[in-house]
């Protein structure tokens, strides 16, 4: 009978202990789900890490090749049967005499002074040419002279008309030009030209021309070189 009583004692102490300790409110309430774990209820915003440097060199930017300017010197002539105008720049070589050896330039009136060769027409010759004339002039001082023309720089090619025309002048000479031409160029005849004896200057050489008929067909076309002048009386 005791035994019995015992046990009933024992089922309602710990009946009474089970429902007290449902009655206790947790110590430590459940965490809100946007909390995030090990931090206070106060949420704190990060600031965005710096950007790493990068360790590589700048490529500096491609720069244009500079551009040259344009140049006004003019080109030399190397034809062999170029003709020299006044104004062209020559280089006279004198093998073994550097004092012979001068830089010279044809003057207005066609030619070049030398030493001992003095004046040389230079005007209406080839290089070739005026190296023979100098070679000649030489003769008198030296022993076989050797001599070079090399023509540095010339001058836009020209011709010249004068006399009894309207536009005396000088005129470039462009392409092949004939002497009807040029007389056009410069505007006709004055009211008392002679057109049957025009006389055409070609440096040391002297040429005669009808203009009549040349127009009308019954005469070879003449036609002009550098440095040819014109005139018409």
């Amino acid at each position: 009978m005791k035994t019995s009583i015992s046990c009933s004692c024992c089922l309602l102490f710990l009946l009474s202990t089970a429902h007290a300790i449902a009655q206790t409110p947790s110590a430590t309430p459940p965490r809100p789900a946007s909390q995030p774990v090990g931090t206070s209820g106060t949420t704190t915003t990060l600031p965005p890490a710096p950007p790493i440097p990068s360790t590589a060199p700048a490529t500096p930017a491609p720069t244009a090749p500079a551009t040259p300017a344009p140049t006004t010197t003019r080109t030399a002539a190397t034809s062999a049967d170029y003709r020299l105008v006044p104004g062209d720049k020559l280089r006279i070589e004198v093998y073994k005499d550097a004092q012979l050896s001068q830089n010279v330039q044809v003057r207005p009136d066609g030619k070049i002074t030398l030493p001992l060769a003095n004046d040389v027409t230079a005007a209406g010759h080839t290089p070739s040419e005026l190296r023979d004339a100098i070679v000649s002039s030489l003769k008198a001082y030296m022993s076989n002279p050797t001599v070079t023309v090399m023509v540095v720089e010339t001058v836009p090619p020209l011709i010249y008309v004068m006399g009894e025309v309207n536009g005396a002048g000088p005129q470039p000479l462009i392409g092949k030009m004939d002497v009807v031409q040029a007389l056009a160029a410069a505007k006709g005849f004055r009211d008392f030209a002679d057109t049957k004896n025009i006389v055409i200057r070609r440096g040391s050489q002297v040429l005669t021309f009808n203009y009549n008929d040349s127009v009308k067909g019954k005469a070879t076309p003449v036609y002009l070189q550098p440095g040819d002048t014109i005139v018409v009386k």
